[in-house]
C-alpha cells in the first residue's frame, strides 16, 4: 500500500496538467503528481530514453529490468518485464535478466550489458572491463544512452520503493503505447 495518497490528476495545473492529458493511467504517474511541474521533465526524459533513442530495445529492457532486479524494484521489474514480452523477448531470456550475466541465453551482446549494467548500479562508475567491450560494439552515443537509462531507472526505482507505489490490479488497461510494442 502506498506510503502517501496517489494524487487526483484532475486537480494538477501549469505544465502538469497538460502532461497528463497524454498519460497512461499508471499509478507510478499519479503518484509523481505531488511533484508538480516536475512531472513534466521526468516524463520528457522517460520518453528520450523508451522512444527517441537508438540504443537496441531490446538490449535497453534487459538493462532496465535487470537495474529494476538489482534495485529491489517489483513495481519497476513488473512494468517493464511486460514491455519486454511485448517486444517479443522470450520469458526464458526475461527469468534469465534475475539469474545474472553469467545465463546462459544471453548472446555476447546481451551478456556484457548485463555484467555493465551490474557494475554501474553496484559501483556507480563502471570499471574498465565492462566500459571497454560495450564502447567498441555500441559507440559511444549508445553507450552513453545505456547509462542514462541505468541512472534514470535507478532514479525511478528509488521513488517507487520509497512511496510504495502499487502494481496495477490484473487486466488493469494503462494505454501505454511505445514505438514497436504490441499494445
Amino acid at each position: 500500500m502506498a506510503r502517501i495518497p496517489y494524487f487526483d490528476p484532475a486537480q494538477a495545473t501549469g505544465r502538469a496538467a497538460k502532461v497528463y492529458e497524454k498519460l497512461p493511467n499508471l499509478n507510478i504517474f499519479r503518484m509523481l503528481g505531488h511533484s508538480g511541474d516536475m512531472l513534466d521533465g521526468f516524463i520528457k526524459l522517460g520518453n528520450e530514453i523508451l522512444i527517441h533513442g537508438e540504443l537496441d530495445p531490446v538490449l535497453r529492457e534487459i538493462a532496465i529490468v535487470r537495474t529494476g532486479v538489482l534495485r529491489g524494484s517489483s513495481y519497476e521489474v513488473y512494468q517493464h518485464e511486460a514491455i519486454s514480452r511485448k517486444l517479443g523477448m522470450s520469458d526464458d531470456l526475461i527469468e534469465a535478466i534475475h539469474e545474472g550475466p553469467e545465463a546462459k541465453i544471453f548472446d555476447e551482446t546481451q551478456r556484457e550489458v548485463m555484467r555493465f549494467t551490474d557494475d554501474v548500479v553496484k559501483n556507480t562508475r563502471a570499471s574498465d572491463a565492462t566500459f571497454n567491450p560495450l564502447a567498441e560494439k555500441l559507440g559511444y552515443k549508445q553507450l552513453q544512452e545505456l547509462v542514462i537509462a541505468i541512472g534514470f531507472y535507478s532514479l525511478v526505482s528509488n521513488f517507487l520503493e520509497t512511496f510504495d507505489v502499487d502494481i496495477e490490479e490484473p487486466g488493469h488497461k494503462s494505454g501505454l503505447k511505445l514505438p514497436g510494442v504490441e499494445a
